[in-house]
């Protein structure tokens, strides 16, 4: 009899990784950015870490028992895992944990599962999730407490972010200034206000190389990111820095580098070709300069990955990779 020939859907990873692997080498690029929310939050960092991930581990347990009646157990290849991790990230460490579940059952039920599991999702898992909370309860996604409350979890004093701040110079809000906003050593080292996954630029970069040289992902959607960035926010820094502050503020704040580096690289939701990657990373970039410094929302990474996700079939289409063999 003939060796059928079995095509799975994407992520499809070569090179003699495995989905496992990389989902769990992802994880371990996020510990040192989960420790540094552990560290500037303390309790509350910890109880929303621990509901988002068990949330999203019990929620896709239940489908695939109850729903798609199957006895694989797909919980322990690290994917829901990793996106309660990554949920958990953009969140206020303040959130109260019956709010962390309805976004673990969005991200896994409607995000994920809703689309057939691992590898046939449209959207990032995480992110919907994360717009579904902020769209549904924007009060409470919105009070971002300050760092150093290690042993209060809803019961905290909240303040403006770096974001907030300049949105409130953008809107002439009384008294905002550019003196408000936190120096660049708070906001590289996670001295701010902001989600568990925000406020320490360093800590993310650590996580990037290690990605980076564990071949996780390629730098090219990140860098497109930044130089979108650091393009589109330096020329308008230049025509009035009194209203829009230098590029670099907005790539150390906000979700500017967890969802460059963590969440728009994701396998499924990104293009296949490196020009793909380019062109996806840059867009992200710009659209969310674009709602960052004109929207109504002080953040806009989230919005921008959903637009790209949206926009990966058309890429994929259209800048596909050099098929194997090929000598064009």
């Amino acid at each position: 009899m003939a060796t059928k020939l079995i095509v799975s859907p994407s992520p499809h990873i070569h090179s003699g990784d495995s989905v496992e692997k990389n989902m769990y080498g992802v994880l371990i690029a996020l510990l040192p950015a989960l420790l540094a929310s552990f560290y500037f939050f303390g309790l509350g960092a910890i109880v929303i870490t621990l509901t988002s991930v068990l949330g999203c581990m019990a929620v896709e347990y239940l489908i695939v028992k109850f729903l798609l009646k199957s006895d694989e157990l797909t919980i322990l290849d690290g994917s829901a895992a990793l996106t309660g991790v990554l949920l958990a990230l953009n969140l206020p460490s303040n959130l109260p944990f019956w709010i962390v579940l309805i976004g673990a059952v969005a991200a896994i039920g409607i995000g994920k599962m809703s689309f057939g599991g691992l590898g046939n999702n449209v959207f990032n898992p995480a992110i919907l999730g994360r717009v579904l909370l902020l769209i549904s309860f924007p009060a409470q996604m919105t009070s971002w407490p300050n760092p150093g409350q290690w042993a209060h979890y809803t019961d905290v004093e909240t303040g403006a972010t770096p974001l907030g701040v300049l949105k409130g110079i953008a809107k002439n809000a009384p008294g905002a200034s550019m003196d408000q906003l936190s120096s660049m050593a708070d906001m590289f080292f996670g001295q701010i206000g902001g989600s568990l996954g925000e406020v320490s630029a360093i800590a993310l970069l650590i996580g990037f190389a290690f990605l980076l040289i564990r071949r996780i992902i390629t730098w090219h959607i990140p860098v497109a990111i930044f130089a979108a960035v650091i393009l589109f926010g330096g020329a308008m820094h230049l025509i009035n820095p009194e209203i829009y502050a230098n590029p670099i503020v907005h790539l150390l704040s906000g979700g500017m580098l967890l969802g460059a580096i963590f969440m728009a690289t994701d396998y499924v939701t990104s293009p296949m070709s490196k020009s793909g990657m380019l062109l996806y990373g840059f867009l992200i970039g710009l659209i969310t300069m674009l709602i960052r410094l004109f929207g109504s929302y002080p953040e806009g990474m989230s919005f921008a990955i959903l637009i790209m996700n949206a926009f990966t079939p058309i890429i994929n289409l259209y800048m596909k990779p050099k098929l194997f063999g090929d000598k064009k």
